[in-house]
Parts: structure tokens; sequence; C-alpha cells
């Protein structure tokens, strides 16, 4: 057994193999997660949570290098999150350690942890709310959030990030690619990397055209800026570190980012909420009373939402 408050007292002084063990805790569902949930809850509130997507290839993790170093200039105490492909034999992260961040692996004011989807839909690994509270706790001031690049499905960074940065680059048909995956929509902050290459320009007037022929905006609404960059020198990297800390400060002046954080912490209640559920009825099979449900909807004499209804009322009343 962990001894759970000696672990988060050290996470809180900066220890980083107190925020890894914390996060392992997380990602490996330990019996003593509540325990760790718990604990952690009066402390978090205090990072502003960054997400990073975009298409493969376009430099997720040397803008989020860049960004790193940008906000550490600014004395910020730094987490990243760098959500990879699973391996398909240890289950482990593919990439795992960012090679490319490693610049900062001897920064005490830096934490980075690959984490694995497992398998998990939307960019995000299933355990990452989880892990961004860690960070949070950590007393991390940003914490920033890069999701795999798996193209249709990166929308769900948006339900996890105060502020999302879409991340494109040209030559990459992600024009086309933008509308399909609806990255229109989730996008606060978008960035065309690569800006040294041929075609940069022509990609940016194709997305500013493209955003403003999207949903109407009231006057006082928030513009999504696009900023142009080329991360592997840093350039541009301070402009999109401006626009992030003028769309938090939007947000906070109007009540969104309350809002935002509000729904992210309905949505991860929920998502918990449903696991269990789904596990209560995983240990149903083999039950004499899902096997008598099962039998009357074979039968006729029961519909299967009529038979959901009355498992999830039995569940319910247990």
């Amino acid at each position: 057994m962990v001894d759970v408050p000696a672990l988060v007292e050290q996470a809180r002084d900066g220890r980083p193999r107190a925020v890894a063990r914390l996060i392992s805790l997380v990602e490996g569902a330990s019996p003593q997660l509540r325990e760790v949930m718990a604990a952690l809850a009066p402390l978090t509130g205090g990072a502003y949570v960054v997400g990073l997507t975009g298409s493969p290839g376009v430099g997720k993790s040397t803008s989020t290098s860049a960004l790193v170093s940008a906000y550490r200039r600014m004395g910020k105490r730094v987490g990243v999150l760098a959500v990879d492909p699973s391996s398909p034999f240890s289950g482990g992260a593919l990439l795992g350690d960012r090679v490319r961040m490693s610049e900062h692996a001897s920064d005490p004011g830096v934490y980075i942890r690959s984490m694995a989807t497992r398998g998990h839909l939307g960019g995000l690994a299933w355990a990452a709310p989880q892990a961004i509270r860690v960070l949070d706790a950590a007393g991390c001031d940003v914490v920033l959030v890069e999701t795999v690049g798996v193209g249709q499905s990166e929308v769900e960074i948006a339900s996890q990030a105060d502020t999302s940065v879409v991340l494109l680059a040209p030559g990459m048909g992600d024009g086309i690619q933008a509308a399909k995956a609806g990255i229109l929509e989730i996008g606060d902050v978008y960035v065309v990397n690569k800006a040294d290459r041929d075609g940069a320009d022509a990609t940016a007037r194709e997305l500013n055209h493209m955003l403003g022929l999207g949903e109407a905006r009231a006057p006082g609404d928030w513009r999504p800026p696009i900023v142009k960059t080329v991360a592997a020198r840093g350039e541009g990297t301070d402009e999109v570190v401006e626009a992030l800390e003028k769309h938090r400060a939007w947000m906070e002046e109007r009540g969104v980012l309350a809002d935002r954080r509000r729904r992210r912490a309905a949505h991860e209640v929920e998502t918990i909420a449903v696991t269990a559920l789904r596990e209560r009825i995983g240990d149903l099979r083999g039950d004499r009373r899902l096997a008598a449900l099962a039998e009357r909807v074979v039968g006729g004499d029961l519909d299967p939402y009529a038979a959901a209804d009355e498992l999830v009322a039995g569940l319910t009343e247990g």
C-alpha cells in the first residue's frame, strides 16, 4: 500500500518521482485511486490546461517543446502530457520518452509524461483527466496536453482543455482534413506551423476563409486567431503564447472558463459512473437475471429496450 498523503505532499514539493508514482496509480486504476483523487481535489484548479492537436506530421511535439521554453522564460512551472499510440504488445506508449523534448528533461520546473491511448479513441488516454489533476495539484501553472495524431477523432481534446490549439502545416491537405475532422468547431487558436515552407500563406488564407464561413459570431465573441510559426526554430512561439493568454483573459472576463471547467468535471463524473455501471453489468454475465431477460427477448415477450430498462432498474435498486 502506498502512503498517499506523503506522496501528494512530495508531489507538491515538486519531486518528479512522486508525480510519476501518482500518475502510475491513475493509469493502473489502482485500488487506491479514490484515495488519491480525494487527496488531490482541494489542491486543484490553478493550472491552465492547453490542448494541442492536429494531423500527424504537423509538428505537435516540436511545437509543444517550443511552448514549454516560452512558458519557462515567463517563470511558469509546466507539465506536459504527451499521449502516444499504444504498443500492441506491451500496451505502453510507442514513442515513449519524448526525444524532441529532451532539452527540458533536466529542468526541475518541467514535468513530461508520455501516456498510452491503450486503444482509446479521441486522441486521449482514458486516464488523461485524472493525470491532468495530478499535474495541477503538483503546482504546474500550465499543463500542455499533446494528443496522438489520429485524425477525425481528435476533437475529444476540446472536452479536456481550457484552450484548444489546432496545428496545421502547408502541403499536407490540412484544409480538407480540417473540414472532415470538425476541428473548425473546436479550435480556439490555430497555428500554421512550418511557415517557412511554400504554401504557408495559402494555408492561412484558406483557414481564415473557412473560419469566416462558420457560425455567425456576435460582437464580443471570440474569433480564433491564426498564428504562423516555425517551431523548430522557435519562431512565432511568443505570438502563440500571447494568443493563448488573450483567450484565457477573454474566457475569465465572460465566465467561459468556469463554464468549461464545470462541463469538463461533469463529463469526467459521467465517464466514471458509466464505467462503474458497465463493470457491474459485466459482472452479470452468466447471472440468472440477465439470462432470464435474454430468454424473454428471444421468445418475443420483451423487446431489448424494455429488457435493458429492467436490467438498469435492478442494478440501481441493488
